[in-house]
């Protein structure tokens, strides 16, 4: 608070529920690095092992590192807004580079081992997840708001950026109080879309991977398998938790009163209009 008062606790249950999805996804991305190590022989760059690379990011980045930065404004509930909005961007970019290299480590070792690309239902989750990680697609339509909502008319970008259109309009204090409120929703929204797709495509990748390598013993409940079916489930409890979590509407982040007072001033100054709703 402006006055040094300390501010007040978190919503009873919420911190359990942070300290549990934090340790379910540390359990998760020692699971994954056990199974890869053990079973896979482990991960190299520029070597027959380079594929190993790719679960590993995309558990580490689409996953572990998107749920934390969708729990940014419930675990930073009392601190800047300014400073909450720039650490969730800076985790969503980073989920986004580890990400990348692990879609080129499978490019590059299908390409060294003679593989096709793109022809297994994974694959095409799991490259339209990514695509749109980048790219909120309107069914090629303009990404335009309702008339009035404060979008010049005249832009005509046919894909706007998820990620660049978040830092855009919370990040940076060019895009008006109207138009934030519009899009606000919209980005949340893409942004749970993306994390359950994201989820659902590491257990293909999983399903695959056991399919191509034990197929024949797999039925057998061997230690492999066994192991590769509970990451799947670890996934799955990491994102329930995650998605608990975000849903609970009494664990938003509420805003601070000096945030009121801009946001207020601010939407005089963008809008034209004074607090009380005059013009």
């Amino acid at each position: 608070a402006m006055d040094g008062a300390p501010p007040p606790p978190s919503p009873s249950g919420l911190s359990a529920y942070v300290a549990v999805s934090q340790l379910l996804g540390l359990t998760l991305l020692g699971t994954t690095g056990a199974w890869l190590g053990r079973y896979r022989g482990g991960v190299a760059w520029h070597s027959p092992l380079q594929f190993n690379a790719h679960p590993l990011c995309m558990v580490l980045g689409m996953v572990f590192l998107q749920g934390d930065a969708l729990l940014v404004y419930r675990v930073f509930r009392h601190e800047a807004k300014r400073s909450t909005k720039a650490l969730h961007a800076l985790l969503h970019g980073l989920a986004l580079v580890i990400a990348l290299v692990g879609i080129i480590a499978v490019f590059e070792s299908h390409r060294a081992k003679g593989i096709p690309d793109m022809y297994s239902l994974h694959s095409w989750c799991g490259m339209a997840t990514f695509v749109l990680y980048l790219l909120q697609v309107r069914g090629g339509k303009p990404l335009v708001p309702p008339a009035g909502k404060g979008l010049c008319s005249t832009c005509d970008t046919p894909v706007s950026p998820q990620w660049f259109l978040g830092c855009g309009f919370f990040l940076f204090p060019g895009a008006s109080f109207s138009l934030r409120g519009w899009y606000k929703p919209q980005h949340i929204f893409f942004g749970i879309t993306l994390f359950i797709l994201s989820i659902t495509s590491c257990l293909l990748g999983i399903t695959e991977m056991l399919l191509f390598n034990i197929s024949d013993s797999y039925s057998h409940f061997v230690p492999e398998g066994i192991l590769a079916n509970t990451l799947g489930v670890l996934l799955v409890a990491f994102g329930l938790v995650v998605g608990y979590v975000l849903t609970r509407e009494e664990w938003k982040r509420p805003p601070l009163a000096e945030e009121l007072a801009l946001s207020m001033d601010f939407k005089t100054l963008t809008e034209g209009e004074s607090p009380g709703g005059g013009s």
